[in-house]
């Protein structure tokens, strides 16, 4: 007997394929859910994955696992986003703009993660370590902008990504808190920063 094709897989790693894309749906389903509902619960996240609450803790221990899952993947979509920017192209001053416009949308995006965690999952999503990926591109930017003459600020560039970070926060807070709207809060987080680099707004 002879047979044609490619072998089946051996039956651990289609156990370990199909449980990646179990992860994948459960992942899915749970930043498109919280996005709108950011106290939805684990069952919640498992009907609208399509898949069974043991399904959910199989690939999840708590909710704030899931929440800190989710805060990667769009960690991951913000860097791309920043990618897409193309921050090291053209000058800083017109690259910050792009910089500043894809943060805040990516802000938009997911309100759930300043909104929905509990005070521990906040807690890790404030850590430097959730914020690095798009930390190292801002301190790029910056020191390009500086070292051209285009930003006329001399402080250090690790504490001027500091302050946009905290900049960007406090304007996600007065959002949140329904002190300012989306639209007044992005206008006065460019001004904030531009002002910390010394440039004149675009």
């Amino acid at each position: 007997m002879t047979f044609s094709g490619e072998p089946p897989a051996p039956p651990a790693r289609r156990r370990r394929a199909d449980a990646e894309r179990s992860r994948a749906a459960v992942l899915d389903a749970a930043v498109r859910l919280l996005r709108e509902r950011p106290e939805a619960s684990l069952e919640t996240v498992a009907r609208a994955a399509g898949v069974t609450r043991q399904t959910v803790y199989a690939h999840f221990s708590s909710r704030d696992e899931l929440l800190a899952a989710a805060a990667d993947r769009v960690t991951s979509d913000a860097v791309a986003a920043m990618d897409a920017a193309a921050l090291d192209e053209g000058s800083a001053v017109a690259a910050l703009v792009r910089f500043l416009d894809a943060s805040w949308r990516a802000y938009e995006a997911n309100t759930f993660l300043f909104r929905g965690a509990t005070a521990r999952t906040t807690e890790s999503f404030g850590g430097r370590e959730l914020h690095e990926p798009v930390m190292d591109k801002l301190a790029r930017l910056l020191e390009r902008g500086i070292a051209a003459g285009e930003f006329a600020t001399r402080q250090d560039s690790r504490w001027l990504v500091a302050a946009v970070v905290a900049l960007g926060h406090a304007a996600g807070d007065e959002v949140a808190t329904g002190r300012l709207t989306a639209t007044e809060s992005e206008a006065a987080l460019r001004i904030s920063v531009f002002r910390l680099l010394e440039v004149e707004d675009t």
